[in-house]
């Protein structure tokens, strides 16, 4: 298993491009940014040279900066503007040589929302470059109220039903948590299609070991299953980030 960082969350004191340094000093070789959009690429692909990090996750879709409502992977009617944010994201994603993507669900309900998605996902997994596997998380409303895509078992028919390769799982400690009351039980029940995973803890998205996920259980869970991939820190440190890293040592 490797160790990420997510420097959308951690570091908060410093200036986002300072982050890279200090994600490199504290021994961290990947990292991921939410919506790194604002900054041009060149200079976030200059910070992740100048670290020696790879970038190895983003969100989908970028800011609107139009004003208008994005085009959300589950929203019926915004199918043209998905596609379109869709490119954005890729051509981003292959300027900073990112081999996953978040895909956001968007705010709605619904069975027409569920449709959306898996129509939209169909055609995302086939324009997407080589080498970049799209990822689903689940998000708890605590945190995004209203979020379509809020349950582990709807994302996984989502993806059982898109039934593509380059399309699998995000699993987030915290969200798993949150939503299902057993972040452990999540893992080992969707593990077979778990690409990519994110520590938080319960209740307020803390640094692991300050709340109720269970973590030495998740890292036994995790190292049962034969994971192999980037773990990411994406938690509020909540004091000096580097004094919450103990969980790295743990996997």
């Amino acid at each position: 298993m490797k160790p990420a960082a997510n420097l959308s969350h951690l570091w908060p004191e410093l200036p986002y491009l300072e982050r890279f340094e200090a994600a490199s000093a504290a021994g961290f070789k990947g990292v991921e940014v939410l919506f790194p959009y604002e900054t041009p690429a060149q200079e976030t692909r200059h910070a992740l040279i100048r670290a020696g990090l790879q970038m190895v996750l983003i969100n989908a879709p970028p800011p609107n900066y139009t004003g208008g409502a994005r085009g959300f992977a589950a929203v019926a009617g915004s199918e043209a503007r998905f596609a379109s944010d869709m490119l954005r994201t890729y051509r981003y994603a292959q300027a900073l040589r990112v081999p996953m993507i978040h895909v956001m669900s968007g705010y709605t309900q619904g069975e027409i929302a569920k449709d959306t998605m898996i129509a939209n996902l169909k055609e995302a997994a086939k324009t997407a470059p080589k080498g970049i596997t799209l990822l689903l998380e689940p998000l708890c409303p605590e945190s995004q109220p209203d979020y379509f895509l809020n349950d582990y078992a709807l994302a996984a028919d989502i993806i059982t039903a898109v039934n593509a390769p380059n399309v699998r799982l995000q699993f987030d400690s915290y969200h798993a948590q949150m939503i299902h009351g057993d972040a452990v039980e999540v893992f080992n029940t969707y593990c077979d299609l778990i690409t990519h995973v994110q520590l938080g803890d319960t209740p307020s998205r803390g640094a692991p070991y300050s709340g109720g996920v269970d973590f030495p259980a998740l890292f036994t869970a995790m190292r049962a299953a034969s994971y192999q991939g980037w773990v990411s820190g994406e938690y509020t440190p909540n004091g000096h980030t580097e004094g919450t890293l103990g969980w790295m040592e743990a996997l």
